[in-house]
């Protein structure tokens, strides 16, 4: 245990990191939800084919306006990994409040997840669309940093797409929910 004088605040409790711990801390963290999808890959010399890969994300955040620049993180060990490794494209779509089984469907491993959820079309470069998101990017990757046990993917948004204006899908506490709205002009 380590204990900090804080002036004003009296003595405060800092825990050791562990894994537990701070994944229990960043369930606090409310997060609006995205599904990440990259088109299959064809083989190559040394390289195998790979299938399409999506899968649902909370690390996705804009990075630079100048130029434009968005970011997720995405476990090494993932079943998408692979592809998402040697992915020149990407969409990030955010998902609208009403999406949680396309969420589910998206975190879901072992399945095929294209098969198990038909809402989506192939778009340019071949880079599987979902139907119904607030807004979808098309990026194209810039760079990959490696994070501890994941990777920090860079990507630049080449055209954008936005569905009908509503409530996000928000993650929190272990389960989906979303926004109450504005607040009122009157509190």
């Amino acid at each position: 245990m380590t204990t900090v004088d804080r002036p004003g605040a009296g003595t405060v409790e800092l825990r050791p990191v562990d894994a537990d711990t701070f994944r229990g801390l960043l369930r606090r963290q409310a997060s609006t939800v995205t599904v990440v999808t990259t088109p299959g890959l064809s083989g190559g010399r040394h390289l195998p084919s790979l299938p399409p890969a999506g899968f649902t994300a909370t690390s996705f955040t804009s990075v630079s306006l100048d130029p434009p620049l968005v970011s997720f993180c995405l476990g090494r060990e993932s079943s998408s990994w692979p592809t998402v490794a040697r992915a020149e494209h990407v969409a990030v779509h955010l998902l609208a409040s009403g999406q949680q089984e396309v969420a589910r469907i998206f975190a879901t491993s072992g399945i095929d997840r294209f098969a198990a959820h038909p809402g989506w079309d192939a778009g340019p470069f071949g880079v599987p669309l979902i139907g119904d998101a607030l807004a979808v990017l098309l990026c194209r990757v810039v760079r990959r940093i490696e994070a501890g046990d994941h990777t920090l993917v860079l990507a630049e948004p080449l055209a954008l797409s936005a569905g009908e204006d509503g409530d996000p899908l928000v993650h929190h506490r272990g389960g989906y929910t979303t926004t109450l709205g504005a607040w009122p002009e009157t509190w």
